[in-house]
Formats: C-alpha cells, sequence, structure tokens
C-alpha cells in the first residue's frame, strides 16, 4: 500500500524511513551520505531536512508499507519559481535492500506520476550516479538522460569521486 506521509504521521514513520535511508547507504546507495552513517545520521536527515518541508508544504513524502512497516519512501518536491509553475523533482527514492526487486520502487514512482498530474505539473526532474541501478528503472519508467556530469559526487565508501546523470520526463498536460 502506498500513500502519502502527513507531518501528522510523520513521528510513527520516522524510525522506518530512518532504517531504510541507513540501510540503502550502507548497501551503496549514493543519495547524499558517505560513510560512516549512523541510523541517527539517518534519523537526523529526515527530522531536520524532510520534516520542514513536509510541514510547510514545499514537498511530499511518498511511503510504501508491506508487512506492516515501511519499506520504501521517495519524495515529490514542486519547483517553486515562478517560471517553473510546470516542474518538480523527484528525490531520494529508497527502498530497503531486503525488499527490493519486488517493483516498490516503481510502484512509488507510478504513485509519485499521478500526484505530479494531480498538481498540473509535466516535467519531473532528478539525478542520479551514473553506475547506480535505479538509472536503469527510471529509463524504463520513460526519464530521458539530459546529460552526464563528471565526478559530481563521492562514492559512498571511498574518496573517488563519480558521474552523476542528470534525467527528465514529459508527462502529458
Amino acid at each position: 500500500m502506498i500513500s502519502r506521509l502527513t507531518d501528522l504521521d510523520f513521528s510513527a514513520a520516522v524510525d522506518d524511513l530512518a532504517g531504510i535511508l541507513h540501510a540503502c547507504v550502507h548497501d551503496g546507495a549514493s543519495i547524499g551520505f558517505v560513510l560512516p552513517f549512523t541510523e541517527g545520521d539517518a534519523r537526523n536527515y529526515w527530522m531536520q531536512n524532510v520534516r520542514p518541508g513536509l510541514k510547510s508544504g514545499a514537498l511530499e513524502l511518498f511511503v510504501l508499507h508491506n508487512n506492516g512497516r515501511i519499506q520504501g519512501t521517495v519524495q515529490l518536491i514542486p519547483a517553486t519559481m515562478p517560471n517553473q509553475p510546470h516542474r518538480a523533482d523527484v528525490a531520494k527514492l529508497l527502498v530497503h535492500p531486503n525488499a527490493r526487486r519486488r517493483g516498490f520502487g516503481r510502484a512509488l514512482m507510478e504513485a509519485l506520476f499521478q500526484r505530479t498530474a494531480e498538481l498540473e505539473r509535466t516535467m519531473l526532474v532528478l539525478d542520479t550516479r551514473s553506475t547506480d541501478p535505479s538509472r536503469l528503472l527510471y529509463l524504463d519508467l520513460g526519464f530521458q538522460i539530459a546529460g552526464e556530469i563528471p565526478n559530481y559526487c563521492r562514492n559512498p565508501f571511498e574518496t573517488r569521486l563519480e558521474p552523476t546523470t542528470y534525467m527528465y520526463k514529459e508527462l502529458s498536460a
């Protein structure tokens, strides 16, 4: 089951969200964090970076429940500039490593697409490490590659830099 998390639901969900983020970083996801990365660091991310945006309406947070726990999440961040009323960013598509290969990432993205249409946004933008397996999912979902920036992000395990691919998807108006 996929739902949009509200600020009222956030406190009950933050432990699951922190667990997912922590597990994904330790599994090699390039989502802005590097090791060492603790569950406390993960919890702080959700509390300090996501909850204020959720509370203010600056972002929407989708969660996927399976077997009574949150197993995946993704964020929709509508652009706020006057020249971008048609655009939104996709951020932090995360599926717990123990719950992958079940279509959860795809289901989260489909729910995000539906909400994007409800908001009358017609352009989605995201970035992903060029070697990340999620890139294949995004391509399969109809995202197009806008370009690649070399040495954009640090590998979560090593100090080497890696390229990031910027992608977009145009939705029907």
